[in-house]
């Protein structure tokens, strides 16, 4: 191993030599680490202690310890081979043993080295024995050696990721009590602890006192503060601090420029992004890549695609980036445009041809393809990506899992993530939260409290943005006690809730018709400072017209005004769908003359609650002449079209009925579940159970997705046999008429039933599915 030119080549011969673990082997390991150290190769020696430890377990290393403590006499110091264990046990990720180390250094006399401790302390706090933690930093106060800043560093970063971080803040504030200046790299941790659980007021506050006791921030200061802001839509706050930056002494970089454009980008403010990347060229402050994919991806997904295009020919003849940077940039063009075959296409070229690719142009093709449902494609270009040598992403890992997560394949990827983690590709808490999405949106609460516990399991501290998925999902799924219980855990943790969080529970309190704690949130989200938007205002309105309480939903209506909010087409939709739930249609007209006069063309939700409306009311005629109105002025019918006219039909004059089906099937009338239950349930109220039961009888063959109202129109019908069999029956016309329309339904159905899914494992598939 001396022979070797470097410690990486000879630790690399060790580890191929070193096949046998009998006791004899793991004690000629020991002599070879003491030899090393003699002839000053610690770090190697080191190597071989580590390599060794991990491969006999803790049970064996405690023999391993008796051996070397025995021996060192002849070739090294107490503190060498007790700092060679102390590391060995640490690189092993054996807190228990490495105490036992430290301990022994104690008794002998022996101060560790700061840099030894600073690793126990953040792997002691990582596996949460926080008792061990204070033991350590009292022993060092008491024996040596005294705390220095990369300590205190260690132990506040260690306490912040476990998201304690009042802890860690304390710890700064004390620091001063050791002869220790706190500097820049202590505050940053606290200052981006604080960003990362939506606390920036805070993280604002630490980057004033630390100005104030004379610690300048550095450029990752601001970048932090600035990202934080942007990510909250903040832009406003952010740019002012972009501005002061230069006052303090530091100038922005490509990095802060980027964050800033990405801010102005997703809040849709592309002419600020263009006008931000002028003044950094006038600046001669080079862009990069990410530069160019945020400008082009924001022209591509909010502006105009035309300038997107027209950038991009500027910068592929302007020289300011490398040909590897053009071509990422250029699959991520096409990406953008929808254009995935293409972009496929021109991937496996430049493979073919040797040209040199990033994982930004996989991971553009890898998100694109899952997003849309083409997993299987997403699929190829991740093993493209492993066969040239491409490492992995947290974002090409989260991308894979949001495609399994969006089609249902929970199961699958559950399996995934778990595979990813053995493989070592980095896992963050984001692909977590993707899965955890998916759960709620597929109605698996078992699932996704079972992840939950996992995360929690694996020592993954859940983050503001988990949090707000679980409490969604809770919200949705009309569970507002656990919902509100997550939403106090969150608070207890030291996160603040934004408006997402109190949107969801505000809008989880109305659908249940729970308004008084609706309203009280509302109350506590402008007390903490966060301002109510238009879809917490959109959410109560919904809440009061849910309770035909029109006169409060118009009041709210107003109070939009006075806040300096606009009303929206939801707003609008809102409204005028709570009259005619009320059976006030003059009502409903005025307010969509108000939508007219407010801007605000009707779209297709408009019209179905306008005609669901006439229906409900038996004016048909009425229901007709919107339908009239929105076929001519060009707005596409979708399926609640279809099945509010055919709820009406059902019940109208026949002869005008016949017509309506006529009309309904010259539109293209494409029948769903929803359909067949509109019709189950007008064989029932017509006096017609068996028909119901028949025909419920016919649909279930076919392995049709019955839903849950599906099985009580059935059960009624049951229930209408069993009590009243003689009950008054429709005309046969009338009968004739509904079997006419339920047997289109019913074709329909059987000629489009779902294929049973053939997909292949898509463990297989990416080459994960080994040991």
């Amino acid at each position: 191993m001396k022979l070797f030119c470097c410690r990486e080549i000879a630790f690399g011969f060790f580890k191929l030599a070193f096949r046998d673990d009998n006791q004899q082997t793991v004690e000629s390991c020991c002599v070879a680490a003491h030899v090393l150290a003699a002839e000053n190769l610690r770090f190697l020696a080191q190597d071989v202690v580590s390599c060794v430890i991990g491969r006999i377990g803790p049970s064996r290393s405690r023999d391993l310890v008796g051996f070397m403590w025995g021996r060192h006499c002849e070739y090294e110091s107490d503190f060498s081979v007790l700092d060679t264990l102390l590391r060995g046990f640490l690189n092993a990720e054996m807190g228990a043993e490495a105490l036992e180390v430290l301990r022994r250094m104690r008794e002998v006399g022996v101060r560790p080295s700061l840099s030894a401790v600073a690793i126990l302390f953040r792997l002691l706090i990582r596996v949460g024995d926080y008792g061990s933690v204070w033991k350590v930093f009292r022993g060092m106060i008491r024996e040596g050696p005294y705390p220095c800043n990369y300590v205190f560093s260690a132990i506040i970063l260690g306490f912040c990721r476990k998201g304690l971080v009042r802890v860690g803040e304390s710890l700064l504030q004390v620091m001063w009590k050791f002869q220790c200046e706190p500097d820049v790299f202590a505050y940053n941790i606290v200052i981006y602890a604080n960003c990362a659980r939506g606390q920036t007021a805070d993280a604002l506050e630490w980057v004033e006192l630390m100005i104030a006791r004379g610690c300048k921030p550095s450029i990752v200061t601001f970048n932090t503060v600035i990202s934080a802001l942007c990510k909250e839509g903040n832009v406003v706050e952010a740019r002012k601090l972009f501005d002061d930056v230069p006052d303090m002494g530091v100038y922005p970089n490509t990095v802060m420029y980027n964050t800033m454009m990405d801010g102005y980008v997703k809040a849709r403010e592309i002419g600020q992004a263009n006008m931000l990347f002028e003044e950094m060229r006038n600046k001669s402050i080079s862009p990069d890549g990410i530069t160019f994919n945020i400008l082009i991806g924001g022209h591509y997904k909010y502006g105009s695609e035309d300038d997107g295009d027209r950038l991009l020919r500027d910068l592929s003849v302007s020289g300011l980036l490398p040909d590897s940077s053009l071509y990422d940039i250029y699959v991520s063009v096409l990406c953008w445009a929808d254009r995935l075959d293409d972009a496929m296409a021109v991937l496996e070229d430049m493979l073919e041809r040797g040209l040199p690719l990033s994982v930004v142009a996989f991971n553009s093709v890898i998100a694109a393809c899952s997003r849309v449902g083409l997993e299987e494609k997403a699929y190829k270009a991740f093993n493209f990506m492993i066969s040239f040598g491409i490492t992995p992403s947290s974002s090409t890992c989260s991308s894979l899992l949001m495609g399994l997560s969006k089609k249902g394949y929970l199961q699958e990827a559950r399996e995934l993530l778990c595979k990813m983690m053995e493989k070592g590709f980095p896992i963050r808490k984001a692909a977590f939260t993707v899965l955890l999405d998916g759960y709620f949106r597929m109605g698996d609460l078992d699932g996704a409290q079972s992840l939950w516990n996992e995360m929690e399991g694996r020592g993954i501290s859940p983050d503001v943005v988990a949090f707000s998925a679980f409490i969604n999902g809770l919200s949705k799924a009309s569970l507002m006690e656990e919902a509100y219980d997550m939403f106090q855990e969150m608070s207890r943790r030291g996160f603040v809730p934004n408006n997402f969080v109190y949107n969801s529970l505000i809008g989880g309190f109305c659908y249940c018709g729970k308004l008084s704690d609706a309203l009280r949130l509302e109350r506590e989200m402008r007390q903490r400072g966060l301002v109510p938007d238009i879809f917490t205002t959109n959410m109560i309105i919904h809440g009061f017209c849910r309770q035909g309480r029109m006169k409060s939903a118009i009041n709210t209506f107003m109070n939009m005004f006075q806040t300096g909010l606009t009303p929206d087409i939801v707003t609008y939709n809102t409204l005028i769908g709570g009259y005619c739930k009320a059976f006030d249609m003059v009502r409903a007209d005025e307010f969509l003359y108000k939508m007219y006069a407010s801007g605000w063309e009707p779209d297709i939700t408009t019209y179905n609650i306008w005609m669901h409306g006439f229906c409900s009311s038996r004016k048909i005629n009425r229901a007709v002449m919107i339908l009239d109105e929105l076929v001519l002025r060009g707005v596409v019918p979708d399926t609640v079209t279809y099945n509010t006219m055919m709820n009406g039909v059902c019940v109208d004059i026949l002869d005008r009925a016949m017509i309506l089906t006529a009309k309904l099937l010259k539109l293209a009338f494409l029948p769903n579940v929803v359909t067949a239950n509109v019709l189950l349930s007008q064989f029932r109220r017509q006096g017609m159970p068996e028909k119901a039961l028949m025909w419920g009888q016919k649909l279930s063959q076919f392995s049709l997705c019955f839903d849950e109202i599906t099985y009580k129109i059935l059960d009624r019908a049951y229930h209408n046999m069993q009590e009243d069999p003689a009950i008054p029956s429709a005309t046969p016309e009338k009968s004739l008429f509904l079997d006419f329309l339920m047997y289109i339904t019913y074709d329909y159905l059987c000629k489009n039933k779902p294929c049973r899914d053939v997909r292949q494992n898509p463990l297989k598939v990416i080459g994960l599915s080994g040991p």
